[in-house]
């Protein structure tokens, strides 16, 4: 690998960092809404885009619960199954549409699910993440590969951008489809 291409590898790592919530840094115990809020909007807070408020809101939880995306609190106390839940609902909400999210999430929802097996999925999810970032990474440095071959570097720095932008969105449409299609035939 050239120098450059390391270079930019180390550039693109920085700008795809994300916070995540460890399996281990999820409280086993009950929170109000507030705590439940502010967990979740300081363990994700460098996911927002500046200008951006709030990862989660109180509004945000009562729209989930009105809309059987989570099951409602017990005592006005939501417990670890509702915290993985929302985090699940939060990723997907950013890709997919609510009612996709709700195909989806419902069986997490059954009572068969809650509890220790709920979060031993999760556990596996996040297991999983890790070696799925280094797949996403090369595959962005690939897009980049492809754009600068096209369009070096040199000619027009803002249509590289804007090709390698392209080639992102591109990646990102197809794979949406794909989960788009995985959810109708989990219906069939």
């Amino acid at each position: 690998m050239d120098k450059e291409f390391v270079e930019f590898k180390k550039f693109m790592r920085e700008k795809m960092k994300l916070d995540f919530i460890v399996p281990e840094d999820i409280p086993d115990m009950d929170l109000y809404m507030e705590q439940l809020t502010n967990f979740m909007n300081e363990h994700l807070k460098q996911n927002l885009r500046e200008g951006e408020e709030m990862i989660l809101t109180k509004a945000m939880i009562n729209n989930y619960t009105k809309n059987k995306l989570l099951p409602p609190p017990e005592k006005k106390k939501y417990n670890r199954d509702h915290l993985i839940l929302l985090i699940y609902i939060y990723y997907m909400k950013n890709v997919i549409s609510i009612g996709d999210v709700k195909k989806l999430m419902k069986p997490l929802l059954d009572e068969d699910m809650s509890g220790e097996k709920l979060y031993e999925l999760y556990e596996k999810t996040f297991e999983m993440e890790k070696p799925q970032y280094f797949n996403i990474e090369n595959s962005v440095a690939k897009a980049a590969q492809i754009t600068e071959k096209k369009l070096p570097k040199d000619e027009d720095e803002y249509l590289n951008k804007l090709i390698f932008i392209f080639l992102l969105g591109y990646d990102i449409f197809s794979k949406k489809r794909l989960i788009e299609k995985l959810i109708d035939e989990l219906d069939s």
